[in-house]
């Protein structure tokens, strides 16, 4: 049972190696002068942060909330190829995301990514005919070299052994593929570290106030730390705007006349505790182009997503009650009703996708990368898929290497002389980590319990040891944090100290999952408080 009333005590003394303070790299920021600053601390301007240090840049990266704190901790949690974009011819899209999607978790972050099996269920009346399927879900895993075994169909009451909740009235047939499924907010937290154990510079909670220009070129920000209030400014040869949803907003401060370049579409999520457990995912067709996903994630069913326009300020943008309704209804094609109870959801989360800007419907809008100079030379990097984040860091350091005027200096390593598919942190098999972890310790007292061991290792990798290592020095820091979740406190601690955990919000929803799990109670967030102000 945890003893919620001791953490008061816990993690006063920082761990070693700890980040310098947010006053420390404010000052660092503010004296030197970079050759990239990175303005979005959101996927696509973490990788290209990673890519741009590891060409031997000085590279500068902030953001005005948290690492991953938007759309980019607001996904469909997968690396895949994308089924759907079969239906419209692109063959070749597909093959280059399923290999982004192999090379991630294979070589990359095996410690981060887990293979997940696909049902497609196909019903009388449905927009898809079991052949037509059948041989889709082949072609897919040929794209992947079988990779994943052989896409192939399967009997509907085979399936029901593995998704005990699969509503089979009418079910004809089921097809079969395999895809990879991730917890966004880590990998991308990972891929920040890799940054800056590459050399790259970061702050959260760091929000743009204006550009600094230079001749009319674009050299640098003007930033506020949200947090303490200090303002500050960063000067650089280049700045890459990777706002995301904000894109257009930047673009306007380098030219009040610049045209809007992106539309938004809105993507909202519901998580639910599951009645029984899933072997497989379910990606049931809506209609001729739209599938919904019921995905077991974190011990929990993750089911979504809706995909409108949306118009207004994206610091706006929230799960409605008709996205809720949809979702349900959607769900309720392939789901038993009991799964599907209001009192099962935990979480709701609303994300938004950056899409070229354009006329039609925004589920048919392809989810492409747009690269775009302004005219003060502000590079702008906006949209494309989350499976694809290394693809689309090197496809900007490429851009980068095209400016005229070697902008990036002589010492600059082309992006091509580098190793292909270099590891994120803590890679190792996150099988034999759980095993040590549940062998070794913590220790004195009982060995680390299976689900927290696995937590630890499929979300941490080998860097797991180090949280053991926290724990082990304060027993209390290996009490659970929840008696529901297999979260320990010594992960606050860490967060603190090595993952630019500042708030509760950050700790609670992205470095660890209580929030999704409908766990994060007062109490707790405020014992999650006490322990980030202990940071020295």
């Amino acid at each position: 049972m945890t003893t919620l009333q001791s953490v008061p005590a816990l993690g006063t003394h920082p761990a070693s190696g700890s980040l310098p303070s947010r006053a420390e790299t404010r000052e660092q920021l503010s004296k030197a002068t970079y050759d990239l600053l990175v303005i979005g601390g959101g996927i696509l301007g973490i990788s290209t942060a990673w890519h741009a240090a590891q060409s031997g840049l000085r590279v500068a990266l902030v953001d005005a909330g948290d690492f991953a704190g938007a759309t980019s901790s607001a996904s469909s949690k997968l690396l895949h190829g994308g089924l759907r974009y079969l239906q419209t011819g692109a063959v070749k899209l597909v093959a280059e995301n399923h290999f982004e999607r192999r090379a991630v978790s294979r070589q990359v972050a095996p410690h981060l990514a887990n293979p997940l099996t696909f049902y497609l269920p196909v019903y009388k009346g449905g927009p898809h005919g079991a052949a037509k399927l059948g041989a889709g879900v082949f072609a897919y895993s040929a794209l992947s070299a079988f990779g994943d075994g052989v896409g192939h169909l399967l009997s509907p009451s085979k399936a029901a052994q593995d998704v005990p909740e699969l509503r089979t009235d009418n079910l004809k047939a089921v097809a079969v593929y395999g895809d990879d499924q991730m917890n966004d907010a880590r990998m991308a937290l990972m891929t920040v570290r890799a940054a800056v154990d590459a050399g790259a510079a970061v702050l959260n909670h760091a929000e743009v106030t204006g550009l600094r220009f230079t001749k009319g070129r674009v050299t640098g920000a003007d930033l506020r730390d949200r947090l303490s209030g200090d303002e500050f400014g960063v000067n650089a040869r280049l700045v890459l705007n990777a706002t995301g949803p904000w894109v257009d907003h930047l673009r306007k401060m380098e030219d009040p006349d610049a045209a809007p370049s992106i539309r938004l579409s809105k993507g909202a999520h519901l998580v639910l505790k599951r009645t029984s457990p899933w072997k497989a995912a379910l990606a049931t067709p809506i209609d001729k182009y739209r599938i919904t996903f019921a995905l077991p994630w974190e011990d929990m069913l993750l089911l979504g997503t809706t995909d409108e326009e949306f118009e207004g300020d994206p610091a706006d943008v929230a799960v409605t009650e008709k996205d809720t309704a949809q979702i349900l209804d959607e769900a309720a094609f392939s789901i038993r009703d009991q799964q599907l109870s209001r009192d099962l959801i935990t979480y709701s989360f609303a994300g938004l996708r950056v899409l070229p800007g354009g006329p039609g419907d925004t589920s048919k809008a392809k989810r492409e990368t747009v690269v775009t100079e302004g005219r003060g030379g502000m590079l702008s990097v906006a949209g494309g898929k989350w499976t694809t984040f290394r693809h689309i860091g090197r496809t900007v350091m490429q851009k980068l290497e095209q400016l005229p005027g070697r902008p990036l200096g002589d010492d600059f390593e082309p992006i091509s002389s580098l190793p292909g598919k270099l590891p994120l942190p803590g890679i190792a098999n996150p099988r034999a980590v759980a095993h040590r972890l549940m062998v070794d310790g913590p220790a004195p007292g009982p060995r680390m319990a299976a689900d927290t061991a696995k937590h630890l290792a499929t979300h941490y990798g080998s860097l797991s040891f180090d949280i053991a290592r926290l724990a082990n020095e304060d027993a209390a820091l290996a009490e659970r944090i929840h008696p529901d979740a297999p979260e320990i406190w010594a992960q606050v601690v860490y967060a603190r100290d090595h993952e630019w955990a500042e708030t509760a919000d950050d700790v609670l929803r992205r470095r660890t999952t209580l929030t999704i799990r409908g766990l994060a109670t007062d109490e707790i967030r405020g014992k999650v408080d006490d322990l980030l102000g202990k940071k020295n």
